[in-house]
């Protein structure tokens, strides 16, 4: 048996040579890492009103469909999240218009043209993260708290953050999507966690300890 990227490969020969296991296993590997990606790119106003695991089971009809228009040699998995992307992007225009503007936020440039992540979603888990469980109230103060510092952070440290903090993208992953080079994808990872860390440890009731 193969691991890691390998496997992820050998899986992605086979569904391209017909074998009809393959792509749903592979599908199912990185399910769970494409619905964390919806959740954080879905526009606040359609959270609670849109599950991300329908989003996700809505690409896997382009995925089936593209399977191989995927390089040889891609990450699998970026190449999901892409597609993955795209739907997520036209749901958004589906429910806002072709001008939507994201609830303020900027449409991210970089590679694939998602979403940017919004606060909401980083503040409710990076304090799901943070903090222990403790009353709906100190919790809501919380994590407003933290939306509005997050507001006003540069958008690169907010997505190198969402990237790699919370999609859990490795840095060479990241600094693909981001189309940088993995030496600048590092520092701005090292120079958004500082940020958070001085952010979180402005807030009280935190956990004093590095995200």
């Amino acid at each position: 048996m193969l691991s890691g990227s390998n496997n992820s490969q050998e899986l992605l020969h086979r569904a391209c040579a017909g074998d009809a296991q393959a792509l749903p296993e592979l599908f199912a590997r990185h399910h769970d890492r494409l619905r964390r990606m919806v959740r954080l790119r879905l526009d606040r106003r359609l959270q609670g009103r849109v599950d991300p695991s329908e989003v996700v089971q809505q690409a896997w009809a382009s995925i089936s469909e593209r399977i191989g228009e995927c390089p040889p040699g891609t990450s699998t998995f970026l190449w999901m999240r892409k597609l993955t992307g795209e739907r997520l992007q036209a749901l958004h225009q589906e429910y806002f218009g072709a001008t939507v503007d994201f609830a303020g936020q900027d449409v991210s440039l970089y590679r694939g043209a998602l979403p940017e992540a919004n606060s909401v979603s980083l503040a409710a888990q990076l304090l799901g993260r943070l903090t222990p469980a403790a009353q709906e109230a100190e919790r809501a103060e919380k994590q407003l708290r933290l939306q509005e510092a997050l507001n006003g952070m540069n958008p690169l440290d907010r997505e190198i953050l969402a990237l790699r903090h919370f999609e859990e993208l490795s840095n060479q992953e990241a600094a693909h999507v981001m189309g940088v080079s993995p030496t600048e994808a590092s520092k701005l990872f090292i120079h958004a966690l500082k940020r958070l860390k001085d952010i979180v440890s402005s807030i009280p009731g935190f956990l004093q300890h590095p995200p």
